[in-house]
């Protein structure tokens, strides 16, 4: 899963995504720091998989990852390739989901790229641009489709149906739908990077924002962990930034995690679409497993926990036998059976 930090300039992007990845991208007081993306492949924290693995008594324990892509910071324009607009948004199509980055914070040491801003015009002006960057596409492809169409095409008139609604949303203000793939079809979390001791603020708490005061977490993301735990109840912080960010973005694209344990070699946490089958969970670990899958053992982790063993949740009648069917379930813990 990949994930685009954007936002204005100096907004505080490249500070969050020292946060979430300790990468030390570079960050500074001026807007264009970041020119090319700064990329990062980070482990999602999940306590599910200590106490999966601490149970069964194994020591290698594989987290899944996620990449976070740190974007250079949009401006009004940009998709006219205002403030080399063009490259940073092409940069976001490439991305599975978007981390919106707004400022919250005040600090006149740290110039605003329009002079002054409002964190919700903030918000607008970047979700402008993209809009804007959706219509042009869409109505390239309505053209196309368009002519296609002449030809008496079935297919090509059908197309042109679709790129037409397209334009029509997004001429009135709303996101493409998911089917067209656009920059707008992105599912997206609203980050605000608030001060020190302060919430997020009133509008964009109404649009479901997350706060985090990225200066501070940078700051603990470099710290041993026992000393960033310490500092972190010190500050009144619940969880990192990254817990935040990736327990949206878990929930903005519909994943959910399962878990394998191979003998006594290691612990494994998969990541995978809500609603996918057993199979489709095997694929996730190997291609011919899927291929020659015959059924599944599943047992929820905290079954499995509560039990102490695999051998005794099998004598207490807890592990199940799924076949081709089965929804898998988040926190499922499988054993996939195949063919090879």
């Amino acid at each position: 899963m990949k994930v685009g930090i954007v936002g204005l300039p100096n907004a505080g992007k490249s500070t969050l995504f020292n946060a979430l990845t300790r990468a030390q991208a570079q960050a500074a007081e001026y807007p264009f720091t970041t020119v090319e993306p700064n990329v990062a492949v980070v482990a999602v924290p999940d306590p599910r998989l200590d106490a999966i693995a601490d149970t069964l008594g194994i020591d290698r324990r594989v987290p899944e990852h996620i990449e976070f892509v740190d974007i250079a910071g949009l401006v009004r324009g940009a998709h006219q390739g205002e403030g080399l607009g063009n490259r940073f948004l092409g940069h976001i199509r490439d991305v599975d989901a978007i981390v919106h980055v707004v400022r919250a914070f005040a600090s006149p040491q740290v110039a605003h790229p329009h002079g002054e801003g409002e964190p919700l015009a903030d918000l607008e002006t970047v979700e402008a641009e993209l809009l804007l960057a959706d219509l042009e596409t869409a109505e390239r492809r309505l053209e196309s489709a368009e002519k296609a169409a002449k030809s008496q095409d079935r297919a090509a008139a059908s197309e042109a149906d679709f790129w037409r609604s397209v334009v029509e949303e997004l001429r009135a203000g709303r996101p493409a739908p998911p089917e067209a793939e656009l920059l707008t079809s992105k599912p997206a979390l609203i980050v605000a990077n608030i001060d020190e001791g302060e919430t997020v603020p009133a509008a964009l708490g109404d649009r479901g924002a997350v706060g985090v005061c990225a200066l501070d977490e940078a700051d603990l993301a470099e710290l041993e962990p026992a000393e960033a735990e310490a500092m972190r109840a010190d500050l009144g912080l619940a969880r990192g930034a990254l817990d935040e960010v990736v327990r949206a973005a878990y929930g903005l694209l519909g994943l959910i995690t399962f878990f394998t344990a191979v003998g006594d070699k290691e612990v494994r946490a998969w990541s995978l679409r809500q609603g996918s089958t057993a199979p489709e969970a095997a694929g996730r670990v190997h291609t011919d497993m899927r291929e020659g899958f015959v059924r599944a053992e599943a047992i929820g982790w905290k079954e499995l926990v509560d039990a102490g063993s695999f051998a005794r949740a099998r004598e207490l009648a807890l592990l199940r036998t799924e076949g081709r069917d089965y929804v898998v379930a988040d926190g499922d813990v499988l054993t996939i059976k195949f063919t090879s």
